[in-house]
């Protein structure tokens, strides 16, 4: 984000706080109101329970906001030290600013700043016209007092009040009403802690022209016909059930198809570079999670069961067994590296309000692989790595513009577990493997597991929407933690180094993103039913049903549309389900043993013969 695209839209979020309390009157208290990714937003709490600002609201409140920006109001800075500003947010009757300040004060903050909206005071009374009355009375007292109290220009009036510290543009009139648009009301707590009040929070689309703004509505009309949660339940690919629980989707027997075809895809990838597969139960005993770190990291999340003999926890990660799968062989280091890999389901105990469709679930299906490796093993690992996820990510059509984050450890070291010299030796080796492979990488201080640094693929889908995908983690930290050893060529007892990785991340969130790339129309190889045959007429079925069997013979997921529907509703139908290919056989198809063939992705009709056909799709 620029500077002047900042301060346009920290700007705006003012100009949309002072409309909605011209609309609703004195009785807001005022939140915080930043500028974001694609414009801004102001949480605002009603204290009189008259007042209910609902998405009907956002009309007026827009309105409003292009009657300040018509009226040039100035943007005028005044500072002041901590007990003034106390003083002054209790007289404005928006004492939950103090506790900002509170905060400003631990960071070493003395002086406190506001920025006040001006306008002349001889047409105030024009300026204002048709504001709620309380509005209008609330500001008078306010011009007083800050006249009194405050050097500001006797011939200006004071219409909005807000403590911040910018920036800001030097008036209102310097915003055009053609590049912001009001966008949504949605709840949010109170600085994001669910003990407080839950607050209202407007946002605003805002870029630097009319055309960028436009392209941002149209991107999100795009992205909503797209919603995997909403295709998901189209499709028929998976349900929801409020009796099962929030963020725990049940996958139908179409959704099932994709995630086994994923599946096997990653397996088949692996199953040629020295993997093997393996198992571990969905429980395990506290002292695994203790040992590994992860009770103390992730205590909050995880999900506890007090048994009748033991108390146990549901698995929030697959590592730690892994290590005991490890640990319960000898290995020299002839048998390095050892390669493990399941895709297996952990559960984290997110909170509701985070939860939606299948990208944010309690139920994570990792496709995880662990290696037990030598240090000089680990370039030709992560190469091999990297040579999986490029493969991967190309047959996803997902390749040309990804980018990694090199993760490395931020400054507040406690957050992480391990010695100073490990942590350097890890990192060094991520970054000469990035370097070796020619990845396009960045180092990002903070992002780093709290046992090792990582490799993080960032990768764009068709809306050009990025989403951190696979990983690659090392790990010197865990050997240490469960004692792995293996023999060294010196007949010595070493510790292997541990690379954690994942392709998909999650199966579940990586089926909601390929739903919504594909927009539900799946290329052929992924797609859960392939190809739909739909005889004209009945006495055509017997010819339909000879095909179908010779698509089944061939491993194609193929259906006869036997239905008592209407010839053109079937047709529908196969449409709407984004069927790769519909073939329609009729007198003229049987009679030259053709198919009639219309083929979903580019709409183009055409005739083939089965084999004609059989060869083009294998391909």
């Amino acid at each position: 984000m620029t500077e002047s695209l900042l301060r346009s839209r920290h700007s705006l979020a003012h100009i949309l706080a002072q409309a909605a309390q011209r609309e609703f009157g004195a009785n807001l208290k005022l939140g915080v109101g930043p500028a974001i990714d694609d414009g801004c937003y102001y949480d605002i709490l009603p204290t009189s329970e008259e007042i209910k600002i609902q998405d009907k609201d956002l009309k007026n409140i827009q309105k409003y906001m292009e009657q300040v920006i018509k009226q040039k109001q100035e943007f005028h800075c005044i500072s002041m030290d901590v007990q003034t500003a106390k003083d002054l947010n209790n007289f404005l009757g928006q004492e939950l600013k103090n506790e900002l300040i509170d905060e400003f004060v631990s960071q070493g903050e003395s002086e406190i700043t506001y920025y006040i909206n001006l306008i002349p005071a001889k047409a105030k009374d024009a300026l204002m016209k048709g504001a709620n009355p309380s509005y209008i009375s609330y500001y008078e007292e306010i011009n007083k007092h800050m006249h009194q109290n405050f050097s500001l220009p006797e011939d200006k009036f004071v219409c909005f009040i807000d403590m911040c510290e910018g920036p800001h543009i030097a008036h209102t009139g310097e915003l055009d009403p053609k590049t912001f648009k009001l966008a949504k009301i949605a709840g949010a707590y109170r600085r994001g802690d669910e003990k407080n009040p839950m607050m209202t929070r407007v946002y605003a689309y805002a870029f630097a022209s009319k055309e960028e703004l436009q392209e941002h509505i149209n991107f999100l009309e795009e992205a909503k016909k797209r919603d995997h949660r909403v295709l998901g339940k189209q499709l028929k690919l998976f349900t929801t059930s409020d009796l099962v629980g929030a963020g725990l989707p049940l996958l139908q027997p179409r959704g099932m198809i994709i995630r086994k075809v994923i599946e096997d895809y990653l397996w088949e990838l692996h199953k040629e570079k020295g993997y093997e597969r393996v198992w571990s139960p969905h429980i395990a005993k506290k002292d695994l999670y203790e040992t590994s770190g992860h009770w103390d990291k992730f205590g909050n999340e995880l999900m506890k069961i007090e048994g009748k003999y033991e108390d146990f926890c549901v698995k929030p990660m697959n590592c730690p067994h892994h290590m005991q799968i490890f640990a319960d062989n000898q290995f020299s280091y002839r048998d390095l590296p050892v390669r493990y890999f399941e895709p297996a389901t952990i559960y984290r105990d997110e909170k509701p309000g985070q939860l939606g469709g299948l990208t944010r679930v309690r139920s994570i299906t990792q496709d995880d692989g662990h290696l037990f490796c030598r240090i000089d093993q680990l370039g030709q690992e992560i190469s091999t790595i990297v040579d999986i996820i490029k493969t991967f990510y190309e047959k996803m059509g997902m390749m040309n513009d990804y980018w990694v984050s090199l993760s490395i450890r931020g400054e507040e070291k406690s957050d992480y577990i391990g010695e100073e010299n490990v942590w350097q030796e890890a990192e060094s080796a991520l970054e000469k493997a990035a370097n070796d492979k020619g990845l396009n990488f960045k180092k990002v201080e903070g992002e780093a597991a709290f046992y090792g640094p990582k490799l993080d693929f960032m990768f764009k889908d068709c809306l050009n929407r990025e989403w951190q995908l696979a990983t690659i983690q090392l790990d010197f930290n865990l050997p240490e933690r469960f004692e792995l050893e293996y023999t060294n060529d010196k007949g010595e007892k070493e510790r292997p180094v541990v690379i954690h990785r994942a392709i998909c991340g999650s199966l579940e969130r990586f089926m909601g993103i390929m739903i919504e790339h594909f927009a539900g129309a799946f290329p052929f190889w992924l797609a859960p039913e392939q190809i739909k045959i739909i005889p004209v007429a009945d006495k055509f079925e017997d010819y339909a049903h000879n095909i179908n069997q010779q698509f089944k013979n061939q491993g194609i997921r193929s259906n006869v549309d036997s239905s008592d529907d209407s010839f053109n509703k079937k047709i529908r139908n196969g449409e709407k389900a984004k069927i790769p290919y519909l073939i329609i056989v009729g007198e003229k198809e049987s009679s030259n043993n053709t198919l009639s063939i219309r083929r979903y992705s580019d709409k183009k009709q055409y005739e083939s013969t089965l084999n004609e056909f059989l060869n083009e799709i294998s391909k």
